[in-house]
């Protein structure tokens, strides 16, 4: 629990990246430590396990409940599988797919049967429209499995360590309108949708769709610096005014963006935001659904079950 001035409140952050071992791997196809010596960041233990333990400290350091653990590349589901198994109470599991690529269906559902919860589509990485008739089988499928999530980021793609270790980043931006989100949520009403970042300089956009979509949620997550693209001066609290305007506080979801060790949990973000819905006068009702309820409330339907 962290003290605040609504009283003790029991945060859930639905935005931490776990960058595993395996994740490394993936990323430079060669030894994780040259990567992160390269950063000045931590290697990560090569069990998934052990940063999980990692990460339920520093979130009991800072009184953090639970946390999203997201395997952050295609093919490193199994990292979270296991850190999630290590501590099923404190973490909740995420994996990223690129639903075009060869057995991509199939490794979608291994994973959900092996107890993860929500599907993470990065469509500008990858080079599709939600709207592609190719992604039709795996919208069926998820539809088919009450108490599945989906998670599609949109807007301004930019992956820091891509860029600090000159990987390429070939990111096609006309598929990061949070409007292609309306017309699958719209068709698929039993599966909940989380736009990051507020929808990442589409906050007007992402606004309308969860206005339209009443499963469709909004995350807080990261410094949204994406407020420099929009028309006008745009803070983080007219930001959070419009959005609990339109989508409510049931609909928000708190995230950190965290990632990496030595930083681990991004507090700032937490203090910041808190700062704003205190200023704002938020009642503690919202506050806590915002701050980790909303998310407890994502994942109490088991996938595949009621």
């Amino acid at each position: 629990m962290i003290e605040t001035a609504w009283g003790p409140l029991a945060v859930r952050d639905a935005h931490v990246h776990f960058f595993s071992y395996r994740f490394f791997s993936l990323l430079t196809g060669s030894e994780p430590a040259a990567a992160t010596a390269k950063l000045g960041w931590e290697t990560p233990p090569e069990a998934p396990e052990a940063l999980a333990e990692r990460w339920a400290g520093e979130l009991d350091r800072h009184g953090v409940a639970s946390a999203v653990l997201m395997a952050s590349l295609p093919g490193d589901e199994e990292s979270v599988v296991r850190a999630v198994a290590w501590a099923p109470d404190r973490f909740y599991g995420w994996f990223f797919v690129n639903p075009l690529a060869p057995g991509a269906l199939e490794r979608t559902e291994r994973a959900l049967a092996m107890g993860m919860r929500t599907v993470c589509l990065l469509p500008a990485m990858h080079g599709y429209s939600l709207a592609d008739e190719r992604l039709q089988g795996m919208w069926e499928r998820l539809a088919g499995r009450p108490g599945t999530n989906v998670f599609t980021h949109c807007g301004v793609l930019s992956v820091g360590v891509r860029k600090k270790l000159g990987l390429p980043s070939l990111f096609d931006l006309r598929y990061s309108n949070p409007l292609d989100v309306q017309g699958i949520a719209t068709r698929y009403p039993g599966l909940r949708f989380v736009i990051p970042h507020f929808g990442a300089g589409f906050f007007r956009e992402a606004l309308m769709v969860a206005d339209q979509c009443p499963n469709v949620y909004l995350d807080t997550s990261s410094s949204n610096g994406w407020m420099r693209y929009a028309e006008g001066a745009l803070d983080l609290e007219q930001v959070f005014r419009r959005a609990l305007d339109v989508a409510g506080a049931k609909r928000l979801l708190f995230g950190s963006d965290s990632s990496f060790f030595p930083r681990g949990w991004v507090a700032g973000v937490f203090r910041d935001q808190r700062a704003i819905l205190e200023r704002i006068g938020v009642s503690r009702d919202d506050a806590a659904a915002i701050f980790g309820d909303n998310l407890a409330e994502l994942h109490r339907s088991q996938p595949g079950g009621s």
